[in-house]
């Protein structure tokens, strides 16, 4: 019979060992990782440049090759930002198991320009020696590290100096310590990284357009070198975007959406969808503070909000889209998700029935317009008017309220409506329009609203989270590649999270970034843009 003992010390050398290996192939896979996209990111940025270069030899005439290397700098912009993220990640792998060293092949970065404006922050210098404490101490020399900062308008790079002291006493030197940057090995400002995040992501404005621009003041920044700090950034931010993600999934009721991105594909283009899911409990004078999340598919298939949703619980705002059915079935695990449909989406299809200027526009005539579907606008019209005038109530105000004003209205507009589809063809485009909130039982969808004052009467809150992507989209034509649409979700997330606390973007996305590097883990929920925001006004007051 076997020793229990060695028996058990046998497991544990065991155990250890399988997770050795578990944690020498992990980094070993994040290395292959990073040098595939850096491989990649490369002989993108080879190809690129054999196109200008035979552009300058053919002429400039040619629209198509330049549109060519439009979209070839979008992907380069795509890959050089995918290729950091590995990077880091590799490199935090690596921390943990031995792997062979990576060093990625970077382009040469210039110097910065000698006509800018040079500030020296010098930091405290010590008066004592930091190893026998004597104060017999004399400066015999000093480090400085440049970083290249933006002031609206006005570019400046910051000189850091880390004064050298040596005793004279034991021959040691004294310097303080080096600051934290804002990223890795970083060059940038945290304004300068914010202005780029934002621009981008928040204006709209592709990396090859504001390099142009920057050129133009005098500072010669590439492609690839904006790229580089994307995806940096989009690495060093992952913190504050999984307590947003925790925060937005942590809520009761969500506001649904999705919008057509143009994805670049293989001889053009293809429609992806990005999605979005608003958490916004103002309306019944919730106290949880207003967030967003977005997220990137290929396309609109129904595995995609399954995917989102998760694991989550609870009531969901949105229109009528059949994707969303998987989430309100019965034996749905951790539980089915309640449907709440949007009257705005309703109101819709009745109004452009109805919409008499729409006509003219449309060079009809004005008085060839549908009574009932008229007569439908004004009923539905009614019922936002009573919302209008319990905004912000609490919910049990918002539902008494509802049942006694709203309900009444809500059952008259239903039996109208059934009346009058009695008496249409089923081609009929009011009829059309009827059915749409009576199909596959919706009206329960439609009136749960009666029934809970969290729910709002529309699903406006995940619309206007994506007005800005629409408005966004003739400027950026397209994403470059998946990983580039999971990024863009990631941004606009943030950016999105902190306009809905009125919190400019830029201004935060600034200060956690030059934060964010010196925070304890336990402290990062308070870089959160409601929490940020008090902080804010706090210290102003101060």
């Amino acid at each position: 019979m076997s020793d229990p003992a060695a028996e058990i010390a046998r497991l544990r050398a065991a155990l250890a060992a399988s997770e050795a290996r578990a944690e020498t192939a992990e980094a070993e896979l994040a290395h292959a990782r990073a040098v595939v996209s850096t491989s990649e990111a490369m002989i993108k940025h080879l190809r690129l440049e054999i196109a200008r270069l035979r552009r300058e030899q053919y002429g400039h005439s040619s629209e198509r090759r330049a549109r060519l290397i439009d979209q070839m700098e979008l992907q380069l912009e795509e890959l050089e930002a995918a290729a950091t993220e590995d990077e880091i990640a590799a490199e935090m792998v690596a921390k943990t198991a031995p792997v062979a060293a990576f060093e990625r092949r970077r382009p040469a970065r210039k110097p910065f320009p000698d006509h800018l404006p040079r500030e020296r922050v010098v930091i405290e210098a010590p008066t004592t020696c930091t190893c026998c404490g004597s104060s017999r101490i004399v400066k015999m020399g000093e480090d400085v590290t440049e970083t290249l900062e933006v002031v609206p308008r006005r570019w400046k790079v910051i000189q850091t100096v880390r004064e050298k002291f040596t005793c004279r006493d034991c021959e040691k030197i004294s310097q303080p310590p080096a600051p934290f940057h804002a990223l890795p090995r970083g060059w940038a400002g945290p304004h300068l990284l914010a202005t780029i995040l934002f621009e981008k992501f928040g204006q709209h404005q592709p990396l090859n357009r504001q390099a142009e621009r920057y050129a133009r003041e005098g500072v010669d920044l590439s492609l690839s070198t904006l790229a580089d700090q994307v995806g940096a950034c989009a690495a060093a931010l992952e913190p504050i975007h999984a307590l947003i993600r925790a925060h937005v999934l942590g809520a009761e009721r969500l506001h649904g959406d999705d919008t057509t991105v143009p994805l670049l594909a293989k001889g053009g283009t293809r429609t992806a969808r990005l999605w979005t899911y608003v958490r916004d409990d103002r309306p019944f004078a919730g106290g949880a503070p207003p967030a967003a999340l977005f997220a990137f598919s290929r396309d609109r298939e129904m595995a995609h909000p399954n995917r989102h949703l998760a694991g989550w619980q609870g009531i969901l705002q949105a229109d009528a889209y059949g994707g969303y059915n998987d989430l309100y079935r019965a034996d749905r695990d951790p539980g089915p998700v309640t449907s709440a449909l949007c009257w705005s989406h309703a109101r819709r299809k009745f109004f452009e029935l109805a919409d008499i200027r729409g006509k003219v526009r449309k060079g009809k005539p004005a008085h060839d317009i549908s009574p009932v579907a008229l007569e439908a606008v004004n009923r539905i019209d009614a019922i936002f008017d009573i919302e209008r005038e319990i905004n912000c109530l609490d919910a049990a105000a918002r539902r008494e309220a509802r049942e006694r004003l709203a309900r009444p209205l809500v059952e008259a507009l239903r039996d109208w409506l059934h009346a009058e589809r009695g008496t249409m063809s089923k081609h009929n485009p009011v009829a059309k329009a009827i059915d749409y909130m009576f199909r596959n039982d919706r009206w329960a969808a439609f009136t749960r609203v009666l029934d809970d004052g969290r729910i709002c009467l529309t699903n406006n809150a995940a619309e206007r989270a994506l007005r800005g992507i629409a408005l966004g989209r003739k400027s950026w034509l397209f994403a470059g590649s998946e990983r580039g649409g999971d990024r863009a979700a990631f941004m606009y997330s943030l950016i999105v999270t902190a306009k809905l606390n009125d919190v400019d973007p830029q201004a935060w996305l600034a200060d956690v970034l030059a934060r964010l590097p010196d925070t304890r883990a336990s402290h990062v929920p308070e870089l959160l843009p409601w929490h940020w925001h008090l902080n804010s006004a706090n210290r102003r007051a101060a």
